[in-house]
């Protein structure tokens, strides 16, 4: 089967988790300081969003300007931000990966940024225009037991 053949969301699936493969590489190459294989579990959470055509400037802003700063603030650790390189997922689809100590941490660090008063102004102004999100999607990871990034 040909990726022409593939509906839409299975190729950004697919494309999705070549990418988490291929930051899974990144950290066993030690590309990433201070990761070992002798530091303690983590899970990681890879999340992908596609916007509206010609919001993805928007989106990308919204996490530079405050998104990226209120995560770590509710401890997330960001560990890469991204973009498909091909088309049309270059032009619509942000995807990046965020580090937490267990799930049970992901989703108390969810849940207080969520309501953060910083976070519910960032929002709001940036969908003054219009929503930048049309899909969100997240999958948490965990690392192998030979995986150097547990």
């Amino acid at each position: 089967m040909t990726m022409m053949n593939i509906p839409k969301e299975e190729k950004t699936m697919k494309r999705s988790l070549m990418l988490a493969a291929g930051i899974c590489g990144l950290f066993g190459m030690g590309y990433v300081a201070g990761v070992s294989a002798a530091a303690k579990p983590h899970v990681y959470e890879l999340r992908t969003y596609t916007t509206p055509d010609g919001k993805l400037e928007d989106l990308k802003a919204r996490f530079r300007d405050h998104t990226v700063k209120l995560f770590e603030k509710h401890g997330m650790k960001n560990v890469v931000y991204t973009v498909p390189m091909d088309a049309p997922a270059s032009g619509n689809t942000l995807i990046y990966l965020l580090q937490h100590d267990s799930r049970e941490a992901a989703k108390k660090s969810w849940d207080a940024f969520r309501v953060d008063p910083d976070w519910v102004k960032a929002r709001t102004e940036s969908e003054k225009n219009g929503k930048i999100v049309d899909k969100a999607v997240g999958q948490f990871l965990e690392p192998l037991d030979f995986s150097p990034m547990k």
